[in-house]
């Protein structure tokens, strides 16, 4: 952790919340409440024992400043932060750096360090509104993704029973197609040997024809008897 404890860890008893609202500026001890309100004291219990540490009222120096630095590029270095893009590491050392730099503006004027923080958690809200806007929207592109996924199975099996169905509707235009040309031979013959048959009835009946005409004339041309 990048950040400046004063003196030895007390012991305590937890008497509230740690994230209570800020005290009045007001007062011999007013920055330290107001470093306590910004940076919670750190607790924890050991042989049932509740550890209070607080963080440093010990104004900082040009030195520390610098050493500040120095130790943000080296936790940097050591835990292989990345330089670039979304790196958790990377956050949280700059937050802790951010919490030191705070801790010694308060320091010297608590009213920038209350503004800091002001501008510190405005920041956190705005990251935190963009990590849920990005989450959200990742979600909805999965969402997305499945359902089209989803509707793209759907238009295949549909596009594959379509097929389906006009390879079958193809194969009984064939089988009419061809029903229909053995109908149209099948009348062609029909009407052929009706034609035939017509022809030849005709035929006879002209030659029937003729033949009673040849027979009435010889009957009117013959001499009649007295």
């Amino acid at each position: 952790m990048i950040a400046t404890v004063g003196g030895k860890p007390k012991k305590g008893k937890k008497t509230g919340n740690s994230d209570s609202a800020l005290p009045p500026l007001e007062g011999t001890n007013a920055t330290e409440d107001i470093l306590n309100a910004i940076l919670p004291p750190r607790e924890w219990t050991e042989e049932n024992q509740l550890w209070v540490q607080y963080v440093s009222a010990h104004p900082a120096t040009r030195l520390d400043v610098v050493n500040l630095q120095e130790a943000l590029d080296r936790k940097l270095q050591q835990r292989q932060a990345r330089e670039t893009g979304i790196c958790p590491v990377r956050e949280e050392l700059y937050a802790q750096t951010l919490d030191e730099l705070i801790r010694q503006v308060t320091l010297n004027c608590a009213e920038r360090g209350l503004l800091l923080l002001r501008v510190r958690d405005e920041a956190r809200m705005t990251v935190k509104a963009y990590q849920t806007l990005y989450e959200s929207s990742i979600a909805f592109g999965i969402r997305k993704a499945l359902m089209a996924e989803y509707k793209r199975s759907e238009m295949e099996a549909s596009a594959a029973k379509l097929k389906a169905e006009t390879s079958d509707l193809a194969k009984q235009v064939a089988a009419l197609t061809r029903q229909c040309e053995d109908l149209v031979a099948v009348e062609a013959e029909r009407r052929a040997a009706d034609e035939a048959k017509h022809a030849e009835e005709v035929e006879k009946l002209k030659n029937t024809n003729l033949q009673l005409k040849t027979n009435l004339e010889a009957m009117l041309s013959a001499p009649q008897r007295k």
